[in-house]
């Protein structure tokens, strides 16, 4: 059987970040606890004219133009995210229709014409849903290449628990037989059930309600009748329901919940994968990257794991040796701080948290981006991987966990050699925290940096209101 896989991964990061620091200083919050604690430093934020469409049809150019791809030999384009820009339309296509008119000149009009394109969205597990679903169509399509995109806007409401945590960007794979880069194992861990723990409703309003509130706050001399009558005509106001319908990119969510459900989902999903595949985690896989919702969460949340992998492993009598034996009522703590433990995390763990540290929580990108961070970081260090075994440990809310096993394959400091990512990171521009605030509340305000493919506006034109519009 022929293998199938990554052959080439690109990004996108917006150039602007806000510094978690300067977060901290206006928030009241506890920098050491969030940077040592929490592994955060800075937060990537989208630009004015920036969205998670924008995002995407960037790394798609990357991608194509880096690893010298036709457009036309891609059979189809697959995007996991949860900030549809669209309840209808896939987001997806924005990014492809400017990648069509990006490389009009060089491959024609149309390059993408026969390109099957969709969005697939369970938080942030839905690019490894795409990953999945993509690689089980190039099994069955010999000869046939294809995309995966991961895009994502990350925002959570101003002053709550989850606003240190935010980031923007997107991730792409050309996803081929005889891999360049990673080839990925046809076993999986799956684990699935509704839950709660994070979720973005349509919240819905009273119309009738929020006339009378502002009737008696403003002390208007006007009936509930006559303020419809008068107001009928608005885009807000003028339509025929009793209630008002909005939509918030900022989630409702429970964060110790969610970390719970997190924790269930993969537990739950390694047993499947047992199941499905025997396997030694603690020495058959050399990597282990996570979905981070930030920098630090995989070490925390596999440390019961790996103990239980340990006790049933030859070096745990070293373990014993360094901290004392296992009916001290200490024993967890201590080991969670033991110098094995350590050394599990900066040899297996760390690599993949280095840009999570720098950019936040990309949603349904996270994964991926964890993955690029660990063969950079790898590459940056003049590491030779070839040849090892990556885990998966990827997870979306409401909810659902798959675990899946890589290999890294024998030129992929090719394919790496270009990416930079550090270098790129370094090179973004820091904002003010006004900045920051402007933006998160969408006011408007001129771009702070430039970008080659950007939002425009949104139309208002009959029969075309509310479509997105973009330049090159």
């Amino acid at each position: 059987m022929k293998k199938i896989g990554i052959d080439a991964i690109s990004y996108y990061v917006p150039s602007i970040y806000l510094s978690i620091e300067k977060l901290s200083q206006h928030r009241n919050l506890d920098y050491q606890k969030l940077n040592k604690g929490l592994g955060l430093e800075k937060m990537a934020i989208a630009d004015s004219n920036e969205d998670p469409s924008s995002f995407a049809a960037n790394a798609l150019i990357k991608l194509f133009e880096k690893n010298n791809v036709d457009p036309k030999e891609i059979g189809r384009i697959y995007m996991g995210t949860e900030s549809a820009l669209d309840a209808s339309k896939p987001s997806a296509t924005y990014a492809t229709d400017l990648v069509e008119k990006y490389f009009s000149k060089k491959f024609g009009e149309r390059c993408l014409k026969n390109c099957d394109i969709a969005d697939l969205t369970f938080a942030c597990i839905g690019g490894v849903d795409a990953l999945q679903n993509t690689i089980d169509w190039v099994s069955v399509n010999p000869g046939k290449k294809a995309i995966v995109v991961s895009s994502d806007l990350s925002k959570y409401e101003l002053n709550s628990t989850g606003e240190y945590t935010q980031g923007a960007g997107a991730i792409a794979l050309l996803i081929t037989e005889n891999p360049s880069l990673i080839s990925i194992d046809n076993v999986w861990g799956i684990a699935s059930k509704s839950e709660n723990d994070f979720f973005k409703p349509r919240r819905t309003f009273n119309k009738k309600e929020l006339i009378d509130e502002i009737i008696s706050k403003l002390n208007l001399d006007v009936s509930n009748k006559d303020f419809e009558k008068i107001f009928s005509k608005s885009n807000f106001w003028d339509n025929n329901s009793e209630i008002i319908e909005v939509f918030k990119d900022e989630p409702v969510f429970d964060g110790q919940f969610s970390n719970a459900c997190y924790v269930d989902r993969m537990q739950e999903a390694f047993v499947h994968f047992q199941q499905n595949k025997k396997t030694d985690f603690l020495n058959e896989w050399n990597h282990i990257i996570f979905h981070l919702p930030y920098a630090y969460h995989g070490r925390r949340i596999i440390f019961n794991n790996w103990l239980n992998w340990i006790k049933k492993d030859i070096t745990y009598k070293d373990l014993l040796a360094e901290i004392g034996q296992e009916d001290d009522e200490l024993f967890t703590k201590k080991a969670y701080k033991s110098d094995i433990y350590k050394n599990f995390i900066t040899s297996k763990i760390a690599p993949g948290e280095k840009a999570s540290s720098s950019i936040g929580n990309m949603y349904s990108a996270s994964v991926f981006m964890s993955l690029l961070s660990m063969l950079n970081y790898h590459f940056d260090n003049d590491n030779e991987i070839r040849n090892q075994k990556v885990g998966f440990i990827s997870y979306g809310s409401g909810s659902k966990a798959k675990i899946f096993q890589g290999e890294i394959q024998t030129n992929w400091k090719d394919k790496i050699k270009t990416s930079k990512l550090f270098e790129t990171l370094n090179k973004r521009k820091e904002i003010s925290f006004d900045e920051y605030q402007d933006l998160h509340k969408s006011k408007k305000i001129s771009p702070l940096t430039n970008h080659s493919i950007r939002f425009s506006h949104t139309d208002d034109s009959t029969n075309s209101k509310g479509y997105r519009r973009y330049k090159i």
